[in-house]
C-alpha cells in the first residue's frame, strides 16, 4: 500500500514511551524516515533501535521526500518546529497543545493557510474506542437529548521529587510554561467535548495560576529551599457554551488531590465518560429500563409490562411496574477499533486523508479552538466578564464501528 513519508522531531519520553513504536510497528500507512533532537543521544537511540536514519531538523525540513514532521518536542518548541516545518512546505503533526499562546497558535494557522498544508494536534485520543463509542450512543439518542456535560479532572503537582527539573529527562513541562495542566490534561477533556458537541459559543470562569511562588520541598533535591516560580495557570473552573446549546463546566486543577469525572446529562438519562486520557475505558448510562426485568412465560401466561410472566394485575404487578420506570445502571459495550494504547492515531489519519483527499480529524481548529477556549477562560479571570469565542470547528467524522482484530483496526481510517 501507498504510504506517507514523516519525519519526528523530539524524541524524549513521549516519543520512547508510545509514539515511535505505534509509528513504525503499528500504523501501516506510516514511513519513518528519519528523527531529529537538540540531545543527539535521544535522536541516536531511536536510530538504532527502530532502523530510521538519525538527522538533524534542517535535513528534515529540506527533505524532498518527507511529507509530514511529526513534532513531538516540549510545549515551548512547538510553535518554532511547526513554523520551520510549514515554511518549508511540509504537513505538521503536533503534540498537544499546538501553542503555548492563543495568539501564537492564531500565527500557526495563518501560515498553514500560506503555505497550502495541513496541520494536526493531539490530543488525537478523542479516536479512541470508548470516545467514538460515546460519540454513536449519544448521536443516536441513548440518553435523549443532551443538556449538560461536566469534565473534572485534579492533581497534585509539586516539585516534591529529589529529580525535579535537575536534567531533561527530568523536565517536568505541566508546570513551565506552555504546558500547564489546562493544556495538559484539559485538551483531553476539551477535545472529547468538541468531539460529542461541537464548537463552543461563550465561556466564563475563575482562577488562574493560583500559586506562582513555591519553593523546592525535598531535603535531597540539589536546590532544596530555594523558590521556584510557576509561570502557566494551574486551577481553571469555567462554565461552557455549546452552540447547539448544550452547556458544560470545565474544572481542572493542578493544586489539589485527585479527582476525576466525566459525565453526560441528557432528558432521558446520563451517560459517564471514561477517561479521556485513555484509549479505553467503561461507558455507563443510567436511564429507566437500562435492565429490565426478564422472566419464563409459561403456556397461556401474558408477559406484564414489567416483563414478568404474571398476567392479573396486583400490587405486587405495580410494585414491579414502577421498579422497571426507575433508572437503573448498565455499562455499555464498546463498539469500535484502537482500545489499545494508539497513540499516533491522528497521524496514521491524517496520512489517510491525504491519499484520500478529505478532512484529517485531528485537524488544527479543534486545537485551535480548545486553545481559544483556555485562553477565553483566562480572560473572563481577569475581566470578570463572558468571553465570546471568534473561532469555531467543523465537529470531526466519526469513524465507523468494527469488530475487526487490532492489526486490523487501522482499514477504519481508509475512508
Amino acid at each position: 500500500m501507498k504510504k506517507i513519508k514523516v519525519g519526528v522531531i523530539g524524541c524524549g519520553g513521549i516519543c520512547k514511551a508510545t509514539y515511535m513504536n505505534n509509528m513504525v510497528n503499528v500504523f501501516e500507512v506510516i514511513d519513518v524516515v528519519g528523527c531529529a533532537d537538540l540531545i543527539d543521544s535521544r535522536a541516536q537511540w531511536m536510530a538504532d533501535h527502530y532502523g530510521i536514519k538519525k538527522m538533524t531538523n534542517e535535513e528534515i525540513y529540506n527533505d524532498p521526500e518527507i511529507q509530514v514532521v511529526v513534532n513531538l518536542t516540549y510545549p515551548e518548541s512547538h510553535v518554532e518546529v511547526s513554523a520551520a516545518a510549514m515554511k518549508h512546505g511540509k504537513h505538521v503533526y503536533c503534540e498537544k497543545m499546538m501553542a503555548p499562546t492563543f495568539e501564537e497558535a492564531t500565527m500557526l494557522m495563518q501560515l498553514a493557510k500560506e503555505n497550502n498544508v495541513v496541520m494536526t494536534t493531539a490530543p488525537d485520543t478523542f479516536l479512541g474506542a470508548w470516545e467514538q463509542s460515546a460519540r454513536k450512543y449519544l448521536d443516536e439518542g441513548i440518553v435523549g437529548k443532551p443538556i449538560t456535560v461536566h469534565a473534572q479532572v485534579t492533581s497534585h503537582y509539586e516539585p516534591e521529587s529529589p529529580f525535579f527539573d535537575t536534567e531533561p529527562k527530568h523536565f517536568f513541562f505541566p508546570l513551565h510554561y506552555g504546558g500547564g495542566f489546562p493544556f495538559d490534561l484539559g485538551g483531553y477533556y476539551l477535545h472529547e467535548m468538541i468531539n460529542l458537541f461541537g464548537s463552543v459559543k461563550r465561556v466564563t470562569g475563575f482562577g488562574g495560576n493560583i500559586n506562582p511562588h513555591r519553593t523546592f520541598v525535598n531535603p535531597k533535591h540539589p536546590k532544596y529551599g530555594e523558590p521556584f516560580e510557576v509561570n502557566t495557570p494551574t486551577t481553571l473552573l469555567a462554565a461552557l457554551e455549546f452552540e447547539n446549546g448544550v452547556l458544560g463546566t470545565f474544572h481542572i486543577s493542578s493544586d489539589s488531590q485527585m479527582s476525576q469525572a466525566f459525565v453526560v446529562t441528557g432528558t432521558d438519562g446520563t451517560l459517564k465518560l471514561g477517561d479521556p486520557n485513555m484509549f479505553n475505558d467503561k461507558l455507563t448510562v443510567t436511564r429507566p429500563g437500562a435492565q429490565p426485568q426478564t422472566g419464563r412465560i409459561r403456556p397461556g401466561e401474558a408477559p406484564t409490562a414489567a416483563g414478568g410472566p404474571k398476567a392479573v394485575e396486583t400490587d405486587n404487578d405495580v410494585q414491579q411496574l414502577n421498579e422497571f420506570t426507575m433508572s437503573q445502571s448498565v455499562d455499555l459495550p464498546i463498539l469500535h477499533g484502537f482500545y489499545e494504547s494508539c497513540r499516533g492515531v491522528g497521524l496514521a489519519d491524517m496520512c489517510y486523508a491525504l491519499l484520500n483527499g478529505r478532512r484529517p480529524r485531528c485537524h488544527a481548529d479543534i486545537g485551535y479552538h480548545a486553545i481559544e477556549i483556555i485562553h477565553g477562560i483566562q480572560e473572563s479571570c481577569k475581566t470578570g466578564k463572558i468571553y465570546e469565542m471568534t473561532s469555531r470547528c467543523e465537529r470531526p467524522a466519526p469513524i465507523r464501528p468494527s469488530a475487526l482484530s487490532f492489526t486490523a483496526q487501522e482499514a477504519t481510517l481508509d475512508d
